[in-house]
């Protein structure tokens, strides 16, 4: 457990799309540029998605162009060539596909079924490499799904191993609606692992049912060292009624530090871009660590 934890701050993308409060590209810019202020080296920043269908990613352009001289990876989402053109006519070198591990999911998310959606993929992912641009490969609904319920180690298995095979280099596996409990995600992690090396599996767990750092947890035990994180736990999952957002990075911080794992994460300045963003959507974060660094902070200014 003593050694580096890859963190993918997700706030920028999975957590803003999710806002009802439309965020400028300008503001979005600053967002990154704080969180990369604060140390996080691999950040997503937008989707080259449909404003009908993601108005709040509109302006990701934009966003890839102002932040492209920063000391820091930035990540995409795309889904379809379509959107990998416009990404990388944006100047994108990473770009994520996303997947379901349940087909009700599938369906209402991307209006296809799994195999549909694969095959939806693989150009791009040609596209890509001819290009000589990564690809991450997301998994929705590893350990449940709103409509299709309980979801089988071997249905997640199945399409990571399609979009490993395909040619991405990492494989994020998502409880998007955050139903998960440590023992179930490292079956699951487990049964990926057996067709995805480990040091090639992320996970993308939603605090839903507040089991989210344990899960996390659980899945460090298995091996995985990379986590998706979004600053202040924002966004959710339009088709999952109740799901809250990401796990919160700060909490993530928070737990490693304190595990004697280094992330190179200033809290301070993480804490900073955390409430300014929460300003700007006008609802405080979720983060229990920012609110008991919030309200210490207040307890000091008034004492």
């Amino acid at each position: 457990m003593s050694d580096s934890v890859r963190i993918i701050e997700m706030g920028p993308r999975d957590g803003l799309q999710n806002e009802k409060t439309l965020v400028k590209p300008a503001d979005r810019i600053a967002f990154v540029r704080a969180l990369v202020a604060a140390g996080l080296r691999t950040v997503e920043v937008g989707a080259f998605v449909s404003p009908k269908a993601i108005p709040q990613m509109v302006g990701s352009d934009e966003v890839m162009r102002g932040v492209a001289q920063l000391p820091a990876e930035f990540h995409v989402l795309v889904p379809n060539v379509k959107g990998y053109e416009a990404a990388r006519a944006a100047g994108a070198k990473v770009v994520s596909v996303f997947a379901a591990a349940s087909e009700g999911f599938s369906r209402a998310n991307i209006n296809c079924s799994i195999a549909e959606s694969l095959e939806r993929f693989k150009p791009v992912v040609a596209h890509a490499r001819s290009d000589g641009i990564k690809v991450r490969g997301y998994v929705s609904c590893v350990l449940g799904c709103p409509y299709d319920g309980e979801v089988k180690p071997q249905a997640v298995v199945d399409v990571a191993k399609s979009l490993w095979d395909l040619g991405c280099y990492e494989i994020s596996l998502g409880d998007t609606i955050g139903v998960g409990t440590p023992l179930k995600a490292r079956e699951m992690l487990r049964a990926v692992a057996g067709d995805v090396p480990v040091a090639r599996l992320a996970m993308h767990f939603h605090d839903t049912y507040g089991q989210a750092l344990a899960n996390l947890y659980a899945g460090m035990e298995e091996g995985v060292r990379v986590i998706d994180a979004a600053a202040g736990g924002l966004g959710g999952c339009p088709f999952a009624p109740g799901a809250t957002g990401n796990v919160a990075t700060e909490d993530v911080v928070y737990m490693l530090e304190g595990m004697g794992i280094a992330t190179g994460i200033e809290m301070e300045k993480l804490l900073a871009a955390t409430n300014e963003i929460s300003r700007l959507i006008g609802r405080p974060p979720v983060s229990r660590v920012v609110n008991a660094l919030n309200a210490k902070k207040k307890r000091a200014n008034r004492e």
